[in-house]
C-alpha cells in the first residue's frame, strides 16, 4: 500500500465483496463467517473469501457475507453461519473453501442443507 488513495480503493473494493449489515428486506439471507483470532489461526480468511466471491460470481443478490468476532466454538473453527429468514440458523463447522463453496451450491442455491459440515454432525464424531 503506497498511498491514501490506494488504501481508500481497497476498502471501496472490500465493501462492494463482503456485504455489511443492512436492511436490505425480509428475503435476506446472512452468511456470517467467525473472523476471531482463533478463526483466523484456522483458515477462516479463505473461507471468507471463497464465500465473498461465489456469491458475487453467481450474482446471488439475496445473500450478503459478513463476518464477526468469536462464535465461542473454537475447536470447531472455521465456522460458517447460515441466517435465512423463517429458519433455524444453520451453523457449517471445520469449513475450508472447498467446503464453503459446496455449501453455496447447495444450500444457498438449491436450498439444501449440508448436514455433514454443520455442527451436529460435528458433535456426533
Amino acid at each position: 500500500m503506497k498511498s491514501l488513495e490506494e488504501l481508500k480503493a481497497i476498502r471501496e473494493r472490500m465493501q462492494h465483496q463482503v456485504g455489511f449489515r443492512s436492511d436490505s428486506g425480509d428475503d435476506q439471507i446472512r452468511v456470517v463467517v467467525g473472523m476471531a483470532t482463533c478463526g483466523i489461526a484456522s483458515g477462516a480468511r479463505p473461507v471468507l473469501t471463497a464465500l465473498s466471491s461465489a456469491v458475487q460470481e453467481k450474482s446471488l443478490a439475496n445473500v450478503s457475507v459478513t463476518q464477526t468476532g468469536c462464535i465461542g466454538l473454537c475447536q470447531y473453527e472455521p465456522i460458517v453461519e447460515v441466517m435465512e429468514p423463517g429458519k433455524e440458523k444453520v451453523t457449517y463447522v471445520k469449513m475450508n473453501p472447498e467446503k464453503a463453496l459446496e455449501v453455496v451450491e447447495q444450500h444457498l442455491i438449491k436450498g439444501t442443507v449440508v448436514t455433514k459440515y454443520t455442527i451436529s454432525s460435528a458433535m456426533d464424531k
